[in-house]
């Protein structure tokens, strides 16, 4: 299961979309999150589907793998719908027994908020699979620098932001060596009840916490041996410059979001 996070990682190959200016990956991914809250239908939903796809062609990156990222979350997703699902009264009931009753729009809910949620996670992993950790934290912080009038800390909530993405998969795989090491050992986390399997998981969080702050100290040191201050007076290898692939991608999503506006005006007569 650890295998299959996706967000956090760079996928280095060479592409339109990886070429592009990571201030316009950013905001056409902000863009991205909004058009998903604007769909309320399945056809809806198919473009969005389509347009992931299609991106991830463009982006030479396998499809099979932005959805292999979906797996770990599986529980949070069933959990998402059997929530809207049992508690949502309004609507038409459906089936009731006992104190449960499925209503028409309880069903509606469910399968709108899952997707909704599936979207937003496939949406952003695109733009980690496709920005690396260093171009990604200078984005950002070009895109926070006129905060800087303010006093506020771009630069190093970028550095930050960056950091915590770029360790996400080295936390993973640390995760599986460690779990590996435990198994070897005798250690069982997949068989018991809930509470048995937390009491399980003791041998694993503890290794991991002492493995990230040693990591932690080690990145802090490196730092400070290479004369790191922060963002004051600091240069970039690469300048950042838009070009015509990022207008012609900012157009592709204004498209989108242009049809997705017009399906909603079209069908307003929600999911099903």
């Amino acid at each position: 299961m650890l295998n299959n996070i996706t967000l956090g990682q760079y996928y280095p190959v060479k592409s339109p979309i990886h070429s592009l200016d990571p201030r316009t990956k950013i905001l056409l991914t902000v863009a991205l999150i909004v058009a998903v809250f604007l769909v309320h239908s399945l056809v809806g939903y198919a473009l969005l589907l389509l347009f992931l796809y299609a991106v991830c062609r463009v982006a030479n990156i396998p499809f099979k793998m932005l959805l292999r990222g979906l797996k770990p979350l599986r529980f949070i997703l069933l959990l998402t719908f059997l929530l809207n699902l049992f508690f949502a009264t309004e609507g038409k009931p459906l089936v009731q027994w006992s104190f449960i009753t499925i209503t028409d729009s309880g069903i509606r809910h469910a399968v709108h908020y899952s997707l909704r949620l599936l979207f937003l996670v496939m949406g952003t992993s695109l733009l980690t699979l496709t920005t690396s950790p260093i171009m990604l934290s200078d984005g950002l912080e070009l895109l926070m620098s006129p905060l800087k009038k303010l006093h506020f800390p771009a630069h190093e909530l970028a550095m930050m932001m960056s950091i915590a993405l770029r360790f996400i998969p080295t936390l993973m795989d640390e995760t599986d060596k460690i779990m590996k090491a435990q198994m070897a050992r005798g250690a069982d986390f997949e068989t018991g009840n809930l509470i048995a399997r937390a009491k399980a998981m003791v041998p694993l969080l503890v290794p991991l916490f002492v493995s990230a702050f040693r990591r932690a100290g080690d990145l802090a040191m490196a730092m400070e041996a290479r004369c790191y201050h922060g963002g004051e007076g600091r240069t970039r290898l690469r300048v950042l410059r838009m070009g015509r692939n990022d207008l012609v991608a900012a157009l592709c999503v204004a498209g989108l979001i242009a049809l997705l506006v017009l399906e909603g005006l079209l069908l307003p007569g929600g999911l099903f």
